[in-house]
C-alpha cells in the first residue's frame, strides 16, 4: 500500500495550522462573552453577548426527535412541533376552559372511532356515528380559536425567522426579536411549554399529511430515502419514517401526543441559547422569573436499541416514472466516536467542492453523473448511523457504471492513494464552513444549543477544529477499510420503468 504525499505538504500544513491556532485563541476570547447557568429545576441557558446590532436570536433546543417516537406513532414528534405554535391557555383562545372541554370530547370521539375502525369486524354505521360526534366537537372547539395569535403577537413586536425543525435526533424552535423585546420571548416561550395546548390538532394532522405527500409521496428522492432507511436499519429507530407512516399519523390522537410531551419534554432535554445585544444578568433575571417556577421533572427515556452488525450487502430497486437515482450507505459511528472526525474528512475528500474526487471523476472528467455527493451522519448523528453516497447518472449512463466508479474512488483511498494536499484542503473547507455557520446570531445560537444539548459542552463546537486538524492520511485509509466494505453496505436504486432492472454483481 502507498500513501502519496504532495510536494506542497509543508506549505499547506502551515497555512492550515495558523487559522486553527487563531480559532483556538478566538475560543478564549469568545468565552469572555458567554454566560452559562442552570436553574434549580434543571433548565439550562447559554447567553452570548454580541453587540453587533440591537437584535437577539433565541433558540429552544429539545433533545427529542424521531428516534424517540413510540412504535405505531411515527411522526408524533413533528405533530407536536406544530402544536407549540398554537399558543397556550391564554394565547390563541377566547375561553380556554370551554375550548378545552370540547377538545377533550373531540379526542375521545376520535379514539372511539379509531377503536371501531381497527376492531376485527368494524361496523360502518357505528363508525359514521362516532365520526359525526368527532366533527361536531371539532367545530365547537374551533369557535374559541383566535387563529395565529402567537405569530401575530411576536410579529407586531418585530420578530423575524419564526420557525422550528424536527429531526431524528432533536427538535428546535427559534426566532429573533429586537433587543428591547427580549422579555417577551421569556414570557411567551415559558408559557407555551408550561401550558401546551392541542388546539386545531386534527387540522394540523392534515397539514402533516400534505407535507408527507409533497416531501415523500410526490418526491422520487423522498421515496427512495424512506425505503432506504427501512432496509439499512433492521432494529434501530433511524430506520423509521421521520414524517410518519400514513397509518401512524391517522392513529395518533391528542392523548398519545400529550403522553409523548409528558415523557420526553423533560427539563433535562431543554437547552436555551440566547445570542445578541443583551445584558446577561438581565437574561438570568428573566429566566428565573419566567422559567424558575417550572416544576422539576424526571429524566426522559433514551434509546437503548443497538443496530446489530450487518451480515451482508442489502440491495433493492424501485421502478417508476422518474429520473434514476443511486444511493449507497455504510454503517459507521456516532458524533462522539473517535473515528467521527476522520469520517468527516473522508467524506469531504470524496465530495466537498469542485476539486473533490467524485466531482472531478464522475461529473467533470468522465461525465457519468449530474450530481455525486457523500455525507456522514445520515439520517442522524446522535447514534451510530450511516455514511451515504448518492448520484444521479447522466443520460445514457448505466447505473452499474456509476456505482462501479464510486467504488473505484473508495478503493483508491483504501489502498492509500491519497495526498496530504487533499486532506489539507478538506480540513480548510470544513473549518471555513464552521466559521460561516457562526457568522450570524441565529447560526451561532443553533450550533451552541445543539452541541450543549447533545454532547454536554458547547465548547466542543470550537475544539472540534483541533480534532479535524489531528486527522492523518493513515486515519482516512483506516476508516475507509474499516467501514466502507461490501458486507456493511446498503444499495438502493430508483430506476425508470423502461430501464433493465437487473442487479449486476458489483465489487
Amino acid at each position: 500500500m502507498k500513501i502519496r504525499k504532495s510536494t506542497f505538504t509543508g506549505l499547506l500544513i502551515s497555512v492550515v495550522l495558523f487559522p486553527a491556532t487563531i480559532f483556538s485563541q478566538n475560543l478564549e476570547n469568545f468565552e469572555q462573552n458567554v454566560t452559562e447557568f442552570t436553574l434549580d429545576n434543571g433548565l439550562h441557558f447559554i447567553v452570548v453577548q454580541r453587540s453587533v446590532a440591537p437584535v437577539v436570536s433565541f433558540v429552544t433546543f429539545v433533545d427529542v426527535g424521531g428516534v424517540d417516537e413510540p412504535a405505531g406513532h411515527t411522526g408524533i414528534a413533528h405533530i407536536f412541533e406544530h402544536m407549540v405554535f398554537k399558543g397556550s391557555h391564554t394565547v390563541g383562545t377566547t375561553n380556554w376552559e370551554e375550548e378545552q372541554e370540547y377538545i377533550n370530547k373531540m379526542d375521545e370521539a376520535y379514539r372511539t372511532w379509531l377503536d371501531e375502525k381497527y376492531s376485527p369486524n368494524p361496523d360502518g354505521d357505528i363508525m359514521e356515528q362516532y365520526w359525526a360526534q368527532f366533527e361536531e366537537y371539532k367545530e365547537r372547539a374551533s369557535e374559541y380559536v383566535v387563529t395565529n395569535e402567537f405569530d401575530e403577537i411576536i410579529s407586531r413586536e418585530g420578530a423575524s425567522g419564526l420557525n422550528a425543525r424536527t429531526g431524528y435526533d432533536f427538535t428546535d424552535y427559534f426566532y429573533s426579536l429586537p433587543q428591547n423585546r427580549a422579555e417577551l420571548w421569556f414570557s411567551l416561550e415559558s408559557d407555551r411549554f408550561q401550558n401546551p395546548v392541542f388546539r386545531e390538532f386534527y387540522e394540523e394532522k392534515d397539514v402533516v399529511r400534505e407535507e408527507r405527500r409533497m416531501g415523500v409521496d410526490s418526491d422520487p428522492f423522498g421515496r427512495l430515502r424512506e425505503e432506504f432507511g427501512s432496509i439499512a436499519f433492521a432494529a434501530h429507530p433511524y430506520g423509521r419514517s421521520l414524517i410518519g407512516w400514513p397509518s401512524d399519523i391517522t392513529a395518533t390522537s391528542i392523548k398519545d401526543t400529550q403522553n409523548f410531551f409528558d415523557t420526553y419534554y423533560t427539563n433535562d432535554n431543554f437547552t436555551f441559547a440566547i445570542v445578541g445585544d443583551v445584558d446577561p444578568e438581565q437574561m438570568r433575571e428573566f429566566a428565573e422569573i419566567y422559567f424558575g417556577g417550572i416544576e422539576p421533572t424526571g429524566q426522559a427515556p433514551v434509546v437503548r436499541t443497538i443496530e446489530p452488525q450487518q451480515r451482508g450487502e442489502r440491495r433493492f430497486v424501485i421502478e417508476e416514472d422518474s429520473q434514476p437515482i443511486l444511493m449507497i450507505g455504510y454503517h459507521t459511528v456516532s458524533q462522539t466516536h473517535e473515528d467521527w472526525p476522520a469520517l468527516q474528512m473522508l467524506s469531504s475528500v470524496l465530495s466537498s467542492g469542485r476539486t473533490s474526487r467524485l466531482y472531478r471523476r464522475l461529473v467533470q472528467d468522465d461525465e457519468l453523473a449530474l450530481v455525486a455527493q457523500t455525507s456522514v451522519g445520515y439520517p442522524g448523528s446522535k447514534y451510530p448511523s450511516l455514511m451515504v453516497a448518492f448520484g444521479i447518472p447522466n443520460q445514457g449512463v448505466s447505473m452499474d457504471d456509476l456505482e462501479d466508479a464510486i467504488y473505484e474512488e473508495i478503493e483508491r483511498i483504501k489502498d492509500g492513494d491519497i495526498s496530504q494536499q487533499e486532506l489539507d484542503r478538506a480540513i480548510t473547507n470544513s473549518r471555513a464552513s464552521l466559521v460561516r455557520s457562526l457568522n450570524s446570531n441565529m447560526g451561532l445560537a443553533m450550533q451552541l444549543a445543539r452541541i450543549q444539548g447533545q454532547q454536554g459542552d458547547w465548547r466542543r463546537l470550537f475544539t472540534y477544529v483541533d480534532d479535524l486538524q489531528n486527522v492523518t492520511l493513515e486515519d482516512l485509509q483506516r476508516v475507509a477499510n474499516t467501514y466502507m466494505v461490501r458486507e456493511n453496505r446498503t444499495v438502493g436504486r430508483l430506476i425508470t420503468k423502461e430501464e433493465d432492472s437487473s442487479v449486476s454483481e458489483t465489487q
